[in-house]
C-alpha cells in the first residue's frame, strides 16, 4: 500500500486526538501526521511532525505547515465552567476560525473533520454557552465550504484511558456511564476509541452527510 495521506491535527493532546493521532500514525497509508500543539510531547515517530505554537489565533510564518494536506482532524475544546466566557469563545470560535481559514486557503482540496458536541445550535439562538458557540463555530466551517466537511456531535465521551476527570460530575458520571447509562440509554454517549475510530473512517471515505450526531456515530461502529 502506498503511503500518501498527509494528515494535520489540531488538539492532538486531547483526550480524542490523541488517540486519533496514534490510529493515524499506525495507517500505512499515512505519508505524515502534523500536529499542532503548546507543549513538546515525547511521542517520537517517523510520520510525525509536531510544531510547538502559542497563539492559536496567528500562524504568520507558519502558513507552510498547512499545505498539501489531505485531512485535517480539528479537536481543539474547552469544559464550559472551566474558563470565563470571553475565553471559552475565544478558544470554540475564534481557534476555529482563524485555524480552518488558513488551512482552506493552503490545502483547498483538504477533508475537515470537526469534534463538535450533542446539542450545538446552528441557529445560534440557544442560551446555552455551549450549544451557541459550537453552532456558530459549525456555521463558520460550513461557510468555509470545505471539499468535504464531516461535523460530529457525539454526547458523554466516556475516556477509555485512565485519567485526571475535568469536574465533580464526570467523576461521578463515569462510572454511571460504563455500569448503568451505556446499557440502558445507549445513545446519551460513546467511547473516546469508538468515536475516534469512526471519525478517522468517515475523513478516508467519502459521504454526503455533514452532521453526525451521537446515534448517527454510533451506529457507524460496527463497520469501521
Amino acid at each position: 500500500m502506498n503511503s500518501s495521506i498527509n494528515i494535520l491535527i489540531a488538539g492532538s493532546s486531547g483526550m480524542v486526538g490523541n488517540t486519533i493521532l496514534d490510529k493515524c500514525l499506525q495507517r500505512e497509508d499515512v505519508n505524515s501526521v502534523t500536529c499542532f500543539v503548546r507543549k513538546s510531547s515525547a511521542n517520537k515517530h517517523p510520520k510525525l511532525i509536531e510544531i510547538v505554537h502559542e497563539d492559536f489565533l496567528d500562524f504568520s510564518g507558519k502558513e507552510h505547515y498547512f499545505k498539501n494536506k489531505d485531512i485535517c482532524f480539528y479537536c481543539i475544546g474547552v469544559y464550559t465552567g472551566a474558563v470565563p466566557k470571553e475565553e471559552f469563545n475565544k478558544i470554540t470560535i475564534d481557534f476555529t476560525a482563524s485555524f480552518a481559514k488558513i488551512l482552506k486557503q493552503e490545502s483547498p482540496n483538504v477533508v475537515f473533520s470537526f469534534l463538535s458536541g450533542q446539542g450545538a445550535d446552528s441557529s445560534e439562538k440557544s442560551s446555552v454557552l455551549f450549544a451557541k458557540s459550537k453552532g456558530i463555530a459549525e456555521n463558520i466551517l460550513k461557510n468555509l465550504k470545505f471539499k468535504q466537511l464531516n461535523i460530529f456531535r457525539p454526547g458523554y465521551i466516556y475516556p477509555i484511558k485512565k485519567r485526571k476527570e475535568p469536574n465533580t460530575f464526570y467523576r461521578i458520571f463515569r462510572p454511571l456511564y460504563k455500569y448503568f447509562f451505556s446499557f440502558i440509554y445507549p445513545n446519551i454517549g460513546i467511547s473516546s476509541v469508538d468515536l475516534a475510530n469512526v471519525m478517522i473512517a468517515l475523513a478516508f471515505e467519502e459521504n454526503s452527510k455533514s452532521i453526525f450526531e451521537n446515534k448517527d456515530i454510533r451506529n457507524k461502529i460496527s463497520k469501521v
